[in-house]
């Protein structure tokens, strides 16, 4: 049975963006702070990194996966993404482990009758069933998908697009910010000498990726990135990118698990949907 702290919540309302005494924010007034959705808390994001690396679970290298976590969180800090609780607990336990496994065995423990315990087989087992729950909950949202497309209005149906016949992937909030930490490693050179100034609004971003993506077309991740300067610039995409994804005004695809991320605009605003200018 697993410990109710393992079992993912749902989301708690938006709120702004609060940064911390002492520190200078590069993001406009009306960023908001993300808060993460269902199944994307820390266990979801190890198992994300170990999917991508393929990495055997029960075999986990503590170290690099680690500093991969450790690299993720940092940049999704810089998103303003929700990232306090229990992603930092998740950092703390990955650190206790790791300097648990540096200490050599003694003799006359690995003599003993007791069986040496590995200092990753708790956070092994909280990982799988995690994975257990998350696999049940695709199956039902995979049904609830099957069932919306035999009622899906004909002006929102996205155009067909996989010229390559390769299967194609909803992408997922980490694969977003997987993509995301590629390209500041790509920018490294120019954000290291950037200046800052006043940029523009999540909301006036919006607009502009509206803009660039014409009804019933889409285009590549970098591709939104492509006129941008500054590193403030790219985080304030980046939420708009999201709030219209949330907004349902975009949608996000990769050409199989990990691909290249295109990112598609449907013909006409989904029912409900809040319009923008553009």
């Amino acid at each position: 049975m697993s410990d109710e702290n393992d079992k993912p919540t749902a989301p708690a309302p938006a709120e702004r963006v609060t940064v911390p005494e002492g520190m200078e924010s590069v993001l406009p007034e009306d960023a908001p702070r993300i808060l993460l959705p269902l199944f994307e808390g820390p266990l979801d994001l190890l198992l994300y990194l170990i999917k991508r690396e393929r990495i055997d679970i029960h075999d986990l290298p503590i170290a690099p996966i680690t500093r991969q976590y450790m690299e993720y969180l940092d940049v999704m800090q810089e998103l303003s993404l929700d990232v306090a609780g229990e992603f930092m607990v998740m950092a703390a336990t990955l650190i206790h482990i790791k300097s648990k496994m540096l200490v050599p065995i003694e003799p006359t423990e690995a003599e003993g009758d007791e069986e040496h315990v590995d200092p990753r087989e708790e956070l092994v087992r909280r990982l799988l069933e995690f994975q257990r729950y998350k696999d049940a909950a695709g199956v039902l949202h995979q049904q609830a998908q099957i069932r919306a497309a035999q009622w899906t209005r004909p002006d929102t149906v996205l155009p067909s697009f996989d010229e390559a016949g390769e299967e194609m992937l909803e992408a997922g909030l980490y694969d977003l910010i997987s993509a995301f930490k590629e390209l500041l490693d790509r920018r490294k050179a120019l954000i290291a000498h950037e200046v800052e100034g006043e940029g523009p609004s999540v909301e006036q971003r919006m607009e502009d990726l509206l803009a660039m993506i014409k009804e019933g077309e889409s285009l590549e991740f970098m591709q939104l990135f492509q006129s941008l300067q500054t590193k403030g610039a790219m985080i304030v995409t980046f939420l708009a990118l999201l709030e219209l994804i949330r907004l349902k005004r975009v949608k996000v695809y990769q050409r199989g698990m990990f691909g290249a991320i295109r990112v598609f605009r449907p013909v006409g605003p989904p029912e409900g949907a809040p319009r923008l200018a553009v």
